[in-house]
């Protein structure tokens, strides 16, 4: 739903899944931060989920060097 960068090479993505109960939030969450990565200029990605039930346990392992 947003990006911002956050310092040079470093960008705030956040994701709000279809459900708040979706089953592949997480794999979402992975390939938007592998994506995000592969962006000429993006050093570090950092996605944060919004709105699942899993949120945060979702956030820290996504955000986890």
């Amino acid at each position: 739903t947003d990006v911002k960068e956050q310092a040079p090479g470093v960008v705030k993505i956040d994701f709000i899944p279809t459900s708040p109960f979706c089953p592949i939030a997480f794999k979402f969450a992975m390939d938007i931060k592998n994506t995000a990565k592969k962006v000429t200029g993006v050093d570090k990605a950092l996605v944060y989920v919004h709105g699942h039930t899993m949120e945060e346990t979702i956030n820290e392992s996504v955000n986890r060097e």
